[in-house]
């Protein structure tokens, strides 16, 4: 497959707080591709900490150093997201067995729904390979310091919100 065929892709989630494992996969995804496209759900059936706008703000704050690297919030299918920014391929990143059983079956879907979508997926570095935005929100609920965890901006948000 041609460069040109991967030249924009979109990397989905609800990035609730966005990590440092999230960091990873989009910095190196940048490399890879011209375009990088950080989709940030709505996800309105979870119980989000940080506001749609929040969470497309702090993409796009620990991003800005990657000049191909662009964040937006949607709501609906990813394929119509895909669809609309004209992207045929999704960056998604596997930290468990249990992380390739659920994407393979979205995979799947997402190919029924939009033919010719691709999915890539990528591992994150060793030391991001255990963080997950579940376990940073769980461990700043308690007071604990998830700075080694999440970017600089997240971790003083996360602290803020402990405070409210």
């Amino acid at each position: 497959m041609s460069k040109k065929a991967l030249s924009r892709v979109v990397y989905p989630g609800t990035f609730d707080p966005i990590t440092n494992g999230h960091l990873d996969l989009i910095e190196r995804a940048a490399k890879m591709f011209d375009e990088v496209i950080i989709a940030v759900a709505a996800s309105p059936s979870k119980n989000t900490m940080f506001t749609l706008e929040e969470r497309v703000d702090f993409a796009r704050q620990v991003t800005r150093h990657l000049d191909n690297v662009t964040a937006q919030g949607f709501s609906g299918l990813m394929v119509d997201f895909a669809r609309a920014v004209d992207a045929n391929v999704l960056i998604r990143g596997l930290r468990t067995t249990v992380d390739f059983e659920y994407e393979f079956g979205l995979t799947n879907m997402y190919r029924r729904l939009l033919p010719g979508l691709e999915s890539v997926f990528l591992t994150p570095s060793e030391e991001h390979a255990f963080i997950s935005s579940t376990i940073v929100r769980e461990v700043a609920i308690h007071g604990g310091d998830v700075t080694q965890f999440v970017p600089t901006v997240v971790a003083e948000a996360l602290h803020q919100k402990k405070k409210v």
